[in-house]
């Protein structure tokens, strides 16, 4: 595309984006007391996703720079989550060397609305362990992050537990991306971090465990006591790491969680 199409098709995006903001601000007006759109980069690169996919299945003339380099290079919309400079998470959407940010103004809500740079210039990588992801977290989160010893059977999937300023804290890293990266790495990158980070504090493992005291039945996996990094070498041992029935279970267990404790 060239630098005209664009410019074009960041001020269609950009258009196209008040829309989506009509749908989701009534939604979610706040984020940790942010007002919308402030932290809401997940949301809004779905609904844009969608309105973007709908525009040009109308064959919309508004979208037709990116209809047509879609064509020419037998590419399609893709939804990716990663690093930006390694200052922020974000959610996009890349097409062929492409980066799309409808929601370039969730961290800063005075610069625009939509960005669209080459991926190779833009900043945006994927994660490639967590080691980056805890330096990411605990800039742009503002938490500490402790192992997960309160749930050493999830540790494997789920190594870090965050603690934000309020003293809310919740199980990391939980998203499909970085589950690759645990089961890609047979768990060792999951072994790799927690054994060099801290546990948490007593009180957070009490208010955890009282939280599972109170479930009426609650998952095997988050009632199992140990050592987490024992945990990772077992189920390395066992090829957990390629089973996706064991995997499922896993987060159905996260899932079961409340949001934080």
């Amino acid at each position: 595309m060239t630098k005209e199409e664009i410019d074009l098709l960041a001020y269609e995006l950009a258009n196209l984006r008040l829309k989506a903001d009509l749908t989701l601000a009534p939604q979610y007006p706040a984020f940790s007391d942010k007002p919308y759109p402030l932290g809401r980069c997940l949301e809004i690169r779905d609904e844009m996703y969608k309105l973007i996919h709908a525009q040009l299945a109308h064959n919309s003339e508004s979208l037709a720079p990116l209809a047509h380099y879609m064509q020419s290079a037998q590419k399609e919309l893709q939804k990716v989550w990663g690093s930006l400079r390694d200052e922020y998470f974000q959610n996009a959407i890349v097409v062929g060397h492409w980066y799309i940010d409808c929601a370039n103004d969730t961290v800063n809500a005075n610069k625009p609305r939509v960005e669209i740079k080459k991926l190779e210039q833009s900043g945006f990588s994927a994660i490639k362990d967590f080691e980056q992801f805890v330096k990411i977290a605990q800039s742009y989160w503002q938490v500490t992050v402790y192992q997960n010893t309160a749930f050493p059977a999830l540790a494997p999937y789920f190594p870090l537990i965050c603690e934000n300023e309020k003293g809310a804290s919740w199980l990391a890293a939980a998203n499909d991306d970085m589950l690759k990266v645990a089961m890609n790495s047979e768990f060792a990158l999951s072994q790799r971090i927690l054994a060099n980070l801290p546990p948490p504090p007593k009180a957070m493992q009490v208010r955890w465990r009282q939280i599972i005291s109170k479930m009426p039945n609650p998952d095997e996996l988050l009632t199992h006591q140990g050592d987490p990094l024992s945990f990772c070498k077992s189920y390395s041992e066992s090829n957990l790491a390629t089973d996706l029935t064991f995997r499922d279970k896993a987060v159905r267990a996260f899932m079961s969680l409340p949001k934080g404790a």
